[in-house]
């Protein structure tokens, strides 16, 4: 899986509401303001946090860097938490391999610094390991077939299975963590604040 922006275009609304709710709560990792877009996989998550990096200025974690592989979401919030939100909290920099994907091992290694803005994003960013780190939570939403159809083509029709697991598997991950319910902001596939 490698999320990858689609075309939709991010209203500009939506970015600055998050940017309002972020300078609104102080940082809560340290000195660095994080920002959590959560949400089930093909909702839109990484156009959105490559928007809103690009609006604030800020580093960019993406999930699908930290999950090893399709059977890695249970164990990516401690990847998460250990190797960057932790440090960053003790005010050093997170240093985290990203997981290749095509040669499905671990690759070269990114710095994440302290200070700022960092946008996190991906599938169960937030559970109750993490959420504490987070000044803002965003929620993005899609219905399952027009997610099904977007990780299908980013990823090919032989992963119809690892998706249809995945999609088993997040639905557990977010009864347990209640993420749609912490939010402070919900946002639809095209990048439209909902209700």
């Amino acid at each position: 899986m490698t999320g990858r922006p689609d075309p939709v275009r991010v209203p500009p609304q939506t970015l600055a509401a998050i940017a309002t709710l972020a300078r609104a709560h102080a940082p809560q990792c340290g000195t660095t303001a994080v920002i959590a877009i959560d949400g089930p996989a093909g909702s839109g998550k990484t156009t959105l946090a490559g928007a809103l990096a690009q609006t604030l200025d800020a580093q960019l974690v993406h999930m699908d860097d930290l999950y090893l592989g399709w059977s890695g979401l249970e164990s990516s919030a401690d990847r998460l938490r250990e190797e960057i939100l932790a440090p960053l909290w003790l005010g050093r920099s997170g240093v985290y391999r990203r997981y290749d994907w095509h040669a499905e091992a671990l690759a070269e290694s990114h710095e994440v610094t302290p200070g700022g803005t960092l946008v996190v994003e991906g599938v169960g960013c937030v559970r109750a390991g993490t959420r504490g780190f987070f000044s803002v939570i965003v929620w993005v939403e899609a219905d399952d077939a027009m997610r099904l159809a977007r990780g299908l083509a980013r990823d090919g029709s032989a992963a119809e299975g690892h998706w249809r697991d995945w999609m088993r598997q997040e639905r557990d991950v977010f009864a347990r963590a209640r993420t749609r319910e912490l939010a402070h902001l919900h946002v639809d596939a095209w990048g439209r604040i909902v209700p």
